[in-house]
């Protein structure tokens, strides 16, 4: 066969087709290889971010802890217990293993995020309902309690609600009275850098220490202000700084505590709490 043949075979349509598939099959192999390889990294990953996030709203977090082992020592203070949002209730370890039977959950591996978008692990929510503007609220939620030596010292609950931009994910900490605020923090959202994300300012997260979300009555008084408090307030210990300039984040924030430590959320569990 001709040097000429040889050249117009190796630059047939077939040849090139040929080749394109391989190298495309050998990249997937790649991907798919990589993908499985790192997933148990990447879950690794997701839960120290939870348990860290969970230390910083519980004011535990010491910026000088990196490493895994360190963060899981920590968070093994605390006790993890799952939540019936539907009858407002602590489920108990016997109840947990039930419902993780029925529904093939591992509450070691709970993400509620995902179970608020299936429809038999939640309920979809009417207007009237979603002050939070989150559509759907999953059925069950795991809270983390902080045990002394005179009972519970930290409950942190996980919150979520839409800002302006996003979604804004956290959680929040009472102290054992279930209505003090120790501590808040919001580990993912979207919304304007310098405006609306500055809800990740501890400068303003600060403020939010030693507040109070029940008045008198039982009611959520929680309020993030358009503008500063004015300490001088009867309202005060129910109030909040308003974020500078993003109005809608602040409103959004303050429906979230409105809907979670509402009637909707956690707070019938928090008025009759035993732990």
């Amino acid at each position: 066969m001709s040097e000429e043949n040889t050249s117009s075979n190796k630059d047939s349509i077939q040849n090139v087709i040929v080749i394109a598939l391989g190298v495309c099959l050998f990249c997937a192999v790649v991907v798919a290889g990589s993908a499985v390889a790192l997933k148990e990294r990447r879950v690794e990953n997701k839960a120290l971010d939870k348990s860290k996030n969970v230390l910083i709203a519980a004011g535990l977090f010491q910026e000088n802890v990196t490493q895994m082992s360190e963060i899981n020592t920590l968070f093994e203070q605390f006790e993890q217990r799952v939540v019936d949002l539907r009858t407002k209730r602590l489920l108990t370890a016997d109840e947990v293993a039930v419902v993780a039977a029925d529904n093939q959950l591992n509450f070691g591996q709970y993400d509620q995020r995902k179970a608020a978008k299936d429809p038999s692990l939640s309920m979809a929510l009417t207007d009237a309902q979603d002050m939070a503007s989150i559509n759907r609220r999953e059925h069950y939620a795991l809270i983390y309690l902080l045990r002394s030596e005179v009972g519970i010292d930290r409950i942190i609950l996980p919150v979520h609600g839409y800002g302006l931009w996003s979604t804004l994910y956290g959680f929040i900490a009472l102290e054992g009275d279930g209505n003090t605020v120790s501590g808040i923090t919001f580990y993912e959202h979207a919304e304007t850098a310098g405006l609306g994300g500055e809800v990740d300012n501890p400068t303003w997260k600060a403020k939010w220490q030693g507040k109070r979300i029940y008045d008198d009555q039982g009611q959520v008084a929680m309020r993030v202000m358009k503008g500063s408090v004015d300490p001088s307030s009867a309202e005060a210990d129910y109030q909040v700084d308003g974020l500078s300039g993003a109005t809608l984040t602040s409103r959004g924030v303050e429906n979230m505590i409105g809907y979670w430590l509402g009637d909707e959320g956690y707070g019938p569990i928090l008025k009759n709490f035993n732990g």
